[in-house]
């Protein structure tokens, strides 16, 4: 019970002290397409690429690539955290104030081969710490990319490509 209590003063349970949910686990508040097309309230996108289901967000297969976006721009430092899982030679991506980070199936699907932490099928975790407008990645504390650039400011996105890839738990602290 004590445990408990401690754990609803922080902030919540399994919250993390300063970071803020991009995806609230129950439909697509918050993320547009470039359109325009805001997905508030709706539990999938237009296109039916996109879809909230038992607290991921799913990219689902399709024809065609398609990038759904934060309707909120980050022009400060923070910290990204996101788990995901690929179906086996999935292809997606991650965008960090527009440059892209591949996120797929990377013993399958490459280009990162030597991932030695990565598992296929089952959840993983990337971190991306942005300074100074270079963003350090990760995953399984594995690195992805060690400088890679980025703008003054810009969303988050999501890519669909191929295969079916879940996320979850996308989260963000930004530097005050």
């Amino acid at each position: 019970m004590l445990r408990l209590l401690l754990v609803c003063a922080v902030g919540g349970l399994g919250q993390e002290t300063g970071f803020v949910d991009l995806y609230n686990g129950k439909d697509l508040t918050g993320w547009t397409y470039k359109k325009g097309a805001n997905f508030d309230g709706q539990a999938e996108s237009s296109d039916k690429r996109y879809s909230a289901k038992d607290g991921m967000l799913v990219v689902n297969p399709g024809k065609g690539t398609n990038q759904l976006w934060t309707t909120k721009a980050f022009p400060k430092d923070f910290e990204l955290r996101l788990e995901f899982r690929a179906t086996v030679n999935a292809d997606s991506g991650l965008f960090l104030r527009m440059p892209q980070l591949q996120v797929r199936d990377y013993l399958v699907a490459g280009p990162y081969k030597e991932l030695k932490k990565y598992k296929p099928q089952e959840w993983n975790e990337i971190v991306c710490v942005v300074k100074d407008n270079v963003a350090h990645c990760t995953c399984n504390g594995e690195i992805l990319e060690a400088a890679l650039k980025l703008p003054a400011t810009g969303p988050i996105g999501l890519e669909a490509d191929r295969g079916t890839m879940e996320y979850r738990k996308i989260r963000i602290k930004e530097a005050k």
